[in-house]
């Protein structure tokens, strides 16, 4: 079986910014639905971050980002980063995006054990993203 070809786009290095501005608003919204207890919000605004910060550091260091639809190929993009201690952080990143069908989409409740966990994740994801980053 041939593996997907991975889809992306050239981005000005310097749009980064843009992307690590919408991982801001997402982590800020993540915060105050926990303090609402909205978990479903706080499930989905941080998939939205790890993806946003994602995109950031593909902008920065690669000048692209993935324009495809299956968020775990990103994955491979992410492998090329030029940073220490990449194999935790992917493998925080894995574990966010895994849970976004469940919380969008299943026929089930997103329960506040399982939106602390993913807060934890995302923080943790996001917090390295900005040591990383020219601020």
């Amino acid at each position: 079986m041939t593996p997907k070809k991975l889809k992306t786009r050239t981005v000005e290095k310097g749009d980064y910014k843009i992307y690590i501005n919408k991982a801001k608003d997402f982590y800020d919204t993540m915060l105050k639905a926990r303090e609402a207890g909205k978990w479903t919000a706080v499930g989905l605004n941080a998939v939205h971050c790890a993806i946003s910060c994602c995109d950031a550091m593909l902008v920065f260091h690669l000048g692209i980002r993935s324009t495809g639809e299956d968020h775990t190929q990103v994955v491979d993009l992410l492998s090329r980063l030029p940073q220490e201690g990449l194999n935790s952080e992917i493998s925080a990143f894995k574990r966010i995006i895994a849970k976004k069908n469940l919380i969008a989409y299943e026929n089930r409740e997103f329960h506040q054990t399982e939106a602390i966990d993913i807060l934890k994740l995302s923080e943790r994801f996001y917090n390295w993203v900005l040591s990383n980053l020219p601020t």
